[in-house]
């Protein structure tokens, strides 16, 4: 796995993936960016929430469960002095689907916490990470009359 970060002008760098995608950081303006992109540290968050939301639809799917949707939620806090590294991680997952086996869900949350999310298990060696979750029961589409 490869990334590459280059400096583009004032605080704004441009990040590049191994997988050839691309996106944009800065800085708020008080550290001399001017808030045209992600913060570094938000994209951690934005990793860590996504290793996990695809580790639990997958595994969910792989038990034949009806999944629909997954949204995740990550906030944190930080240490008030250098390095402010996260302390504390809370991550809520909003899992949608027909039918779907709450034990299955929140199995599926602890497998990835505990055996799959490297983005977590790496976070969790410096913070503490809670997680809640819902599961939504989606509604079957009516179907189209002729």
């Amino acid at each position: 796995m490869k990334a590459r970060v280059k400096y583009v002008d004032g605080m704004m760098f441009v990040g590049e993936s191994g997988s050839g995608h691309a996106v944009v950081m800065d800085g708020a303006p008080e550290y001399g960016g001017r808030n045209l992109g992600i913060r570094p540290m938000e994209m951690l968050l934005i990793g860590l929430g996504g290793c996990t939301a695809f580790d639990v639809v997958q595994i969910l799917r792989k038990g034949r469960e009806d999944v629909t949707d997954c949204e995740v939620d990550v906030t944190a806090e930080r240490a008030e002095t250098d390095p402010k590294v996260f302390t504390k991680i809370h991550i809520d997952y909003k899992v949608s689907g027909r039918n779907l086996a709450p034990a299955k869900v929140e199995r599926a949350i602890q497998l990835s916490k505990e055996k799959y999310c490297s983005a977590s298990i790496m976070l969790g060696a410096v913070a503490t990470i809670t997680h809640a979750w819902t599961a939504v029961e989606e509604g079957i589409a009516p179907s189209e009359g002729s």
